[in-house]
């Protein structure tokens, strides 16, 4: 930071969309390259994000033929909730300043508050201003983008009590007997089961190769619901939301299962031509399962 006199400039701003959305729109840079940055009048050239603590950011935005960078490094990164980064532009100054965020949860959406640390305060109207127009950005973006880029639903009435059914959804003993459809194996690195936990996993497939997914489990409700998000190894966090109910119908149990590709990439691509066929021998499977008798 410069050594001369500086201000803090906080910008406020409600949104009618989740956390996990709203997070995700600053890392992702193919969704921040709409946003974040960009003026009517330019284009943006370049918008390249490596989001994860030490990983830097760059945006070039285009204007009248000059580019003008945006570029920093991330230096806390916590989902859904909190994001630091420094923030730079070369052209106007090479002196890195701080910018903070904070995410709240608000009834079905949430409110940001915006933190930046080490402006000048000659400049201090104008970067709240500048903020203030790049929040309402983010905002229009988010309602532009509100079709998921894959969705699928399925529904299965499972012969057997909704506890059952639960819980083989968070045993990792019981669910690897079922979750992957044949003739892929589910191998559980780790499953930390709670709000926040993380789990790391992969499909093997009958040549003993594995294709790795992870994910953060967002809401546990025992009986009734559990949510999480996930992703591959090469596309951005948190781009597939899974939401699975179970509902109690005498001594059987309607499973619902929602899952939304935010994103796509071409690996999600090659995985969603397959997903209902696999959702439905997975959920097959797991009929199979849970009707059996439990062994001692």
């Amino acid at each position: 930071m410069g050594t001369e006199s500086t201000v803090k400039v906080c910008v406020m701003h409600r949104l009618e969309f989740p956390p996990e959305r709203v997070f995700d729109a600053w890392l992702d840079a193919q969704q921040a390259a709409k946003w974040l940055f960009a003026t009517p009048t330019g284009t943006m050239v370049k918008a390249q994000s490596d989001p994860r603590v030490g990983g830097r950011y760059v945006f070039v935005d285009r204007r009248d033929g000059e580019d003008v960078e945006h570029m920093g490094e991330y230096l806390v990164i916590e989902r859904p909730r909190r994001l630091v980064f420094t923030f730079s532009v070369p052209k106007f100054s090479k002196d890195p300043t701080r910018v903070s965020i904070e995410i709240v949860p608000r009834g079905n959406g949430c409110e940001l508050t915006l933190t930046h640390e080490g402006v000048l305060p000659e400049y201090a109207d104008r970067t709240q201003g500048g903020w203030s127009k790049i929040l309402g950005g983010l905002e229009t973006a988010l309602k532009d983008n509100t079709k998921p880029a894959f969705e699928l639903e399925l529904t299965r009435v499972i012969d057997a009590p909704r506890v059952r059914v639960y819980e083989a959804w968070t045993k990792p003993e019981q669910m690897a007997q079922w979750f992957a459809p044949k003739p892929y194996q589910l191998i559980i690195h780790m499953m930390d089961f709670r709000p926040g936990g993380r789990f790391s996993m992969a499909m093997r497939g009958p040549d003993g190769q594995d294709f790795p997914f992870t994910g953060t489990y967002h809401e546990i409700v025992p009986p009734t619901l559990l949510s999480w998000t996930g992703e591959f190894a090469s596309g951005p966090a948190d781009q597939v939301s899974t939401v699975v109910t179970f509902e109690e119908q005498g001594q059987q149990t309607k499973v619902h299962v929602r899952q939304t590709f935010h994103v796509m990439t071409p690996e999600i691509e090659h995985a969603t031509k397959g997903a209902k066929q696999g959702w439905t021998m997975t959920l097959d499977q797991l009929a199979a399962f849970c009707s059996r008798e439990k062994r001692p």
